[in-house]
């Protein structure tokens, strides 16, 4: 059953800048009603119309007929005018595509101006020599077959149930236009190190200098004349969950542009406590990273969000709950989601996107449970015979670094999630350290361990069996845990089929198991090594009902009040691990 958000979407969905770690005030968002049909391999229509963009066709906020499907081989074409002044046409024009599932062609003005491959990532295209003042034409042509082909699908699945969702496709995050002068700020890149109390940026200007302002609040407090890298010192203060100190970055060069970015100074790495155990830290202390799973699914947009004040209410509702951290489950959210966790002070781990062929849950799951622990170099066991799939996972993981580079959120990533598509992961550990050492890598979050020398931390989920932990020389984590479900009615996606690992019917019994799983069973494990603790999950989704809130975010099963209490409580243990002694 569909069910409605209480948030209000607006004839222009998401109006907001899309990219508040790098905006500019002369651009145009391109959200609302486009036209809209969908074209079988013979070339006949259905669902001719207009659609809401950035919502899929498959959802309830799109506007589209609840039957919708995309089958093998169909497309979908949309097409909008779209009206410019000379504030759009100041040299360079381009024209930004939050997402797009899974395969798109764009055409401006009946020209060909480029394509994308992977449903997960931005990308844009300049249409500086296409463009014209007035009236123009945008399409979009979008073919979808990453549920079939191998490509990064996510939870999508054609055969949906459980822990797999209903598959969808098309546009679903915002498309915008952006205009700057010809000679422009390009490849911004922050690099805080809150050990040394420094911001590293580099940015390109064609060759011209450029000029880096920093501001505490409305107070400029540096500024700095450079060509392509500049070293901030100051005083800054550090950011922390407790403590989402930002700083306001104004970058400006001589021929007129202005870009609008800021910045964070947190580190991340390990250490050892002074009974010789590997621990997380922040900021070079010791940090316990106690979190919640967010699949980021909603029950009227699906992969999209319905608002700004949504995604705001839910990441302060798990700030209420005194969790500090969030891991964003097999999805690339929108800039602005992170942005808010920036400044609401929330800490990311970032899953990449898995893809692959089908899904086999003996080889991936029931093994593993066993403890079987397979080489991830057999393609064929992990379904990843596709040397093309392969190659477009590692460009789908570059096009992540670079996109997600500037949060300050973002602790850890996370290349494989229970061995779904896993292949060379001791390669890509090393190739993703490489492009970003100064975050932390959860390699084969789960099952299929690689080895100590391969892996940066020990990476657990554990649903059935006792927890525990295990001897290991790597910091270990409790990636995934908990799924208690409790089904609301009304606020359901299905009144007769529900999935959870442990299911309860009321608040009262699920917030009493709640107390004796993180009280009884967590905390004490903080002493014996655990580093930290990713509860399953945010929210329900279709028939998997273990969300903190109901599907529809009508529902919180959970008082913020109650869950802050326990989650005090372990905090508090994990204030009392001591970092041992450098020499």
């Amino acid at each position: 059953m569909r069910l409605k958000t209480k948030y209000e979407i607006g004839s222009i969905p998401l109006s907001e800048h899309p990219t508040p770690q790098s905006a500019r005030d002369t651009w145009m968002n391109l959200n609302g009603k486009w036209s809209f049909y969908k074209e079988s391999a013979t070339g006949e229509r259905s669902y001719e119309g207009e659609i809401l963009v950035p919502f899929s066709p498959e959802t309830l906020n799109s506007g589209i007929p609840s039957d919708f499907a995309l089958h093998p081989k169909e497309s979908l074409h949309y097409k909008r005018r779209v009206v410019l002044d000379d504030s759009c046409l100041l040299g360079c024009t381009v024209l930004h595509f939050g997402a797009v599932d899974s395969f798109c062609e764009v055409y401006w003005n009946g020209v060909w101006v480029g394509s994308h491959r992977g449903g997960f990532t931005s990308f844009s295209f300049d249409i500086s020599s296409v463009v014209r003042k007035g009236e123009n034409d945008l399409t979009v042509i979008c073919t979808d077959e990453a549920t079939r082909n191998g490509g990064a699908r996510g939870k999508q699945s054609d055969k949906r149930g459980g822990i797999w969702y209903t598959p969808q496709s098309g546009i679903w995050q915002t498309v915008w236009i952006e205009s700057m002068p010809k000679n422009h700020i390009q490849n911004l890149k922050i690099f805080p190190d809150a050990d040394l109390c420094t911001v590293r940026i580099s940015s390109d200007s064609f060759g011209e200098a450029q000029t880096a302002c920093v501001f505490d609040g409305e107070r400029e407090i540096l500024s700095v004349r450079y060509h392509e890298e500049a070293v901030l010192r100051y005083d800054f203060e550090p950011w922390t969950p407790e403590n989402p100190k930002l700083y306001r970055l104004v970058i400006t060069n001589p021929s007129g542009d202005l870009v609008h970015s800021y910045f964070g100074v947190r580190s991340f790495g390990t250490c050892r406590d002074t009974t010789g155990k590997m621990r997380l830290t922040l900021n070079g202390k010791i940090y316990f990273f106690n979190g919640v799973l967010d699949q980021g699914y909603w029950s009227d947009g699906m992969l999209t969000y319905p608002s700004d004040a949504a995604v705001i209410d839910e990441l302060q509702m798990l700030k209420d709950m005194g969790f500090n951290t969030v891991r964003k489950h097999i999805k690339v959210e929108p800039m602005r989601w992170y942005y808010h966790c920036d400044r609401i002070g929330l800490a990311v781990w970032q899953d990449f996107v898995n893809g692959g062929g089908d899904y086999k849950f003996t080889h991936v799951a029931a093994f593993p449970f066993l403890g079987f622990h397979h080489r991830d170099s057999d393609y064929r066991y992990f379904a990843r015979e596709d040397r093309s799939a392969r190659a477009e996972y590692k460009e789908m993981a570059d096009e992540i670094l670079n996109q997600l580079f500037n949060c300050v959120c973002i602790a850890v990533w996370v290349p494989f999630n229970e061995g779904w598509g896993q292949f060379d992961s001791a390669y890509f550990t090393e190739y993703v350290r490489k492009r970003d050492p100064s975050r932390l890598i959860d390699s084969v979050s789960g099952w299929h361990d690689q080895g100590v020398e391969k892996t940066s931390m020990r990476s657990l989920h554990t649903y059935y069996t006792p927890l525990r932990v295990p001897k290991d020389p790597r910091p270990v984590v409790l990636s995934e845990f908990g799924g208690y479900s409790m089904k609301v009615t009304g606020h359901v996606f299905d009144e007769q089929i529900e999935f959870g690992y442990k299911k309860f019917r009321n608040s009262e019994k699920l917030l009493g198991a709640l107390r004796v799983l993180y009280l009884k069973k967590v905390l004490p494990l903080i002493e014996k090594g655990l580093s930290a603790c990713i509860y399953t999950q945010v929210s329900d989704v279709e028939e998997e009902i273990n969300g903190l809130v109901t599907y529809d975010r009508c529902v919180v099963k959970i008082p913020a009040r109650e869950m802050r209490a326990i989650n005090e409580s372990l905090m508090e243990e994990a204030k009392k691990i001591r970092r041992e002694k450098t020499k």
